[in-house]
């Protein structure tokens, strides 16, 4: 009989253990024991070794006194707030929108230890049914609030059939070394047209990860955009499954990196039906020594013909110590697709660059224009005016941080 043997555990993973068996979540702590965090050996982590970034976990959080005004002000939007993993008062919802606090937490069953964990620890998660043309942005807005805390979080988001809607999801708070796992469960219904939306504006000392789960039915438009702007370390990983015929899905992401810091997008498509397209654009700038990570996956099952999928990454490298990785793949069973991808890095074009400064442009101006426009494919993807500006006013900051 093979029988499993705990791995020599880091003062990381003996603390999460901690905290699963205080939550209760004896079977969790166990595996965990068994398990631990994933190294570069786990395929879906090469890049991004929590064994080897994660040295410490700060105490579970307790409960905010009160969440701070947000990080970023959409007009219009309806708030949601969640801070440290509670659910607040979101006052009275527009219409064609049902706000609840449901048990638990929303993700599905995945061989995927952030994502366990997240189950484990959840206490409460919101659940927000959106139903018909719903004009108002829905912002919810998790919080880490307070001294150096790790923060649960869960949100299940329902997309009637027919629905026409944007929800934006930020995670900000306080400056402090937080360590943040949100979970969010996302179903599209038949025919909607929505945008959903992750933006971690977490604290620059702040580790950061993040999980989303999509299931889009049929005929369906349905928009991901991810924008990774905050945190030292930041993993955001989607995982999305096309379950009914018809159905297009366009999928953007863009990891903004200095300093030090480490940033990963990691993206799972699974086309399991005929007759669905795709297309995923993801975009990666790295300056300093910061890090910067793509993984992604068109996996297109046996019975999916004529399925459409085509996957592109992006890089633009703006010092000698910056990295940018990527790995994009297909992995295809059916016989009558149309799938590709491709991935490109490089630095600033000297040939634009001498064109601006030739016109007086000073080269400092020219490169931020020349940087303006490799982003703005990202931003110009949200059709919500009032979204896609703080949206650009994230880049802008970005772009005026000294390097």
């Amino acid at each position: 009989m093979n029988v499993q043997t705990p791995v020599r555990l880091s003062a990381a993973e003996e603390a999460f253990v901690g905290q699963l068996e205080s939550a209760g979540a004896s079977a969790a702590a166990e595996r965990f024991r068994i398990i631990g965090l994933p190294t570069r050996r786990v395929e879906s982590y090469h890049y991004t070794d929590l064994k080897t970034l994660l040295s410490a976990v700060p105490p579970l959080a307790r409960a905010a006194k009160g969440a701070s005004a947000p990080v970023i002000d959409i007009p219009g939007a309806y708030r949601i707030v969640i801070a440290n993993g509670e659910v607040q008062n979101s006052g009275t919802a527009p219409n064609g929108v049902i706000v609840s606090k449901v048990a638990g937490a929303t993700l599905t069953t995945r061989d995927d230890v952030l994502m366990r964990l997240n189950s484990a620890l959840v206490s409460e998660s919101v659940s927000v049914e959106l139903t018909g043309h719903v004009d108002a942005v829905v912002h919810i807005d998790r919080r880490m609030e307070g001294d150096a805390a790790h923060v649960q979080s869960g949100a299940k988001i329902a997309f009637a059939a027919g629905t026409k809607a944007t929800v934006i999801e930020t995670v900000s708070g306080s400056d402090a070394a937080h360590m943040g796992n949100a979970g969010s469960y996302v179903s599209v219904g038949e025919g909607a047209e929505v945008t959903h939306i992750l933006v971690d504006l977490s604290a620059r000392q702040a580790t950061h990860f993040a999980s989303v789960e999509y299931r889009l039915a049929a005929n369906a438009k349905f928009k991901s955009v991810v924008v990774n702007a905050g945190a030292n370390l930041a993993r955001a990983q989607i995982f999305a499954e096309f379950t009914g015929e018809g159905t297009h899905g366009d999928f953007y992401g863009l990891n903004l990196v200095d300093g030090e810091q480490h940033k990963d997008i990691t993206l799972d498509v699974t086309h399991g039906v005929p007759h669905t397209t795709s297309s995923e654009l993801y975009k990666q700038i790295a300056r300093g020594r910061g890090k910067a990570v793509f993984q992604g996956k068109i996996n297109v099952a046996r019975d999916a013909q004529k399925t459409d999928a085509k996957m592109m990454m992006q890089g633009l490298l703006l010092s000698d110590e910056a990295e940018i990785l990527a790995k994009p793949e297909l992995e295809i069973f059916a016989d009558d697709v149309v799938c590709g991808h491709g991935a490109t890095c490089g630095d600033l074009d000297d040939t634009w660059l001498f064109y601006l400064m030739s016109r007086g442009i000073p080269r400092a101006e020219a490169e931020t224009m020349l940087i303006r426009g490799f982003l703005a494919e990202i931003v110009d993807a949200v059709e919500a005016e009032h979204v896609a500006q703080a949206l650009g006013d994230i880049v802008e900051v970005w772009l005026g941080k000294a390097v």
